[in-house]
């Protein structure tokens, strides 16, 4: 069916979306045409009302929040000319008296914002009489750039959502646990935008301490405080033709989550100390270990923008439950720290498929820089492996006492190479060997009562 639409445009269904929220208009605008459907937007319930009488059309989705005339007075206004038209209602709000309220006048359904894009299409699929067999469809295939893996089914579909919602302006949080890739997600939305030639600035709000942050977002004049030697332009100006990541939103306090609201509503800001108001196109990526549903029961986060900022939500899934991805993305890592000279042996991959990795893509990283750095070969073997990777596929912890001195060898080696590699700088040393700064002290402490020259 989807196919038969782009042959016949003539004949496709039109479908009026209506939403005061730009990010909300382009996502439905742009996902709906890929599958097919002619849309037309309206931005309050009176200009949906007035767009209804210039034709025919299939169906109308409506926010039910909106200034003037709600999703309800519309949907009720709407029905005195139009009593046939399927109208389905979306809101951020879930209210059930307002969705009994929107069924009782005609509503079709009733959506809760995010949308699951699968579930619009079956709202949208049963009021225009389309087949539930009929896949979702791209208009174009797209290709996953060089630096992502995902074979996973589950990752799969990630970016399957990920390449339906790009082409939109609208605003996308990503979840997902500590290191699962989200950055790489955001990586991948942006570059299959439109915007895909500006930048992508990054922000990682939980790096940058609170009296920073918001000189960091928005910019601060000369003389606005002590130590505001000059004019700083901040990150939103900066991605003003790109789009902005927001890493780790919840860490936001409460007078810069209001700030940010603002940016969402309607993309305007102030330096700090200015009073000029400047406004930015930027696109609105935000990205959240923490459950912010439960941030905000907690009060800890703005419901409101919670609300803007979650219009749609891609969750990565924790790399224990997409084991198919652990060999590429191990065989990727290695390959970068050894310029493509190492391989694994046979129990190494089977170490790697049975450990948990509760630091996900992150710690599989740091365990592959660790025993590339360990590996004296071509060849990764077991020894090369964090001990609790080994343990969870239920080998000794320690190596046979006829190894132990080879390998404490192999080991003095490995972190001597790796503290040259880091100009003696412990902590990054400890980071890449993935061991902590403590351990890596007391191991040069051994190395030097053992006679070894130590930087």
């Amino acid at each position: 069916m989807a196919t038969e639409l782009r042959k016949k445009n003539h004949d496709s269904p039109r479908i009026l979306i209506v939403d005061d929220d730009p990010g909300q208009r382009s996502l439905l605008n742009t996902f709906l045409r890929t599958q097919g459907f002619e849309t037309v937007t309206a931005e309050s319930g009176q200009q949906a009302l007035e767009t209804l009488r210039t034709g025919k059309f299939n169906m109308m989705i409506s926010d039910v929040r909106m200034p003037g005339l709600s999703g309800l007075e519309t949907l009720r206004l709407a029905r005195k000319e139009h009593a046939t038209l399927p109208v389905l209602l979306v809101t951020a709000f879930t209210d059930v008296r307002d969705a009994v309220a929107a069924m009782r006048d005609g509503a079709v359904n009733y959506l809760a914002k995010p949308i699951d894009l699968d579930e619009l299409m079956a709202c949208v699929r049963q009021a225009i009489g389309i087949s539930e067999s009929v896949p979702l469809h791209l208009d174009r295939e797209q290709p996953l750039p060089d630096f992502v893996v995902a074979r996973s089914p589950l990752m799969q579909a990630v970016f399957r959502d990920a390449a339906l919602i790009a082409p939109s302006e609208t605003r996308v949080l990503i979840t997902g646990e500590s290191g699962v890739g989200k950055e790489i997600v955001a990586d991948v939305i942006h570059a299959w935008s439109p915007r895909a030639a500006g930048p992508l600035i990054k922000v990682n709000c939980a790096a940058i301490p609170e009296t920073l942050l918001e000189s960091e977002l928005f910019g601060h004049e000369k003389g606005s405080f002590t130590g505001a030697h000059a004019q700083r332009i901040g990150r939103f100006e900066e991605a003003d033709a790109g789009t902005i990541l927001l890493d780790e939103i919840a860490e936001l306090s409460p007078p810069l989550q209001a700030k940010l609201l603002r940016v969402t509503q309607d993309g305007r800001f102030q330096r700090i100390g200015s009073n000029r108001e400047i406004h930015t196109h930027a696109r609105i990526l935000a990205a959240s270990n923490r459950v912010l549903d439960d941030e905000v029961k907690s009060g800890r986060f703005r419901e409101d923008l919670f609300y803007r900022l979650n219009v749609v939500e891609l969750n990565v899934p924790p790399l224990r439950e997409r084991r198919e991805d652990i060999l590429p993305l191990a065989g990727r890592f290695v390959e970068e720290f050894t310029k493509g000279r190492a391989r694994f042996s046979d129990t190494v991959s089977t170490c790697l498929e049975r450990y948990p990795w509760p630091g996900n893509v992150r710690e599989l990283r740091n365990a592959m820089e660790r025993a590339a750095l360990l590996s004296r070969s071509e060849l990764i073997l077991p020894e090369h492996l964090p001990a609790r990777v080994r343990e969870a596929a239920g080998l000794p912890s320690a190596a046979p006492a006829g190894d132990a001195q080879q390998l404490e060898e192999i080991e003095r080696q490995a972190i001597l190479q790796a503290l040259k590699q880091h100009d003696s700088n412990r902590t990054e040393t400890a980071k890449a060997l993935g061991i902590s700064r403590r351990a890596l002290i007391y191991k040069l402490q051994r190395f030097r009562e053992q006679g070894h020259s130590v930087d």
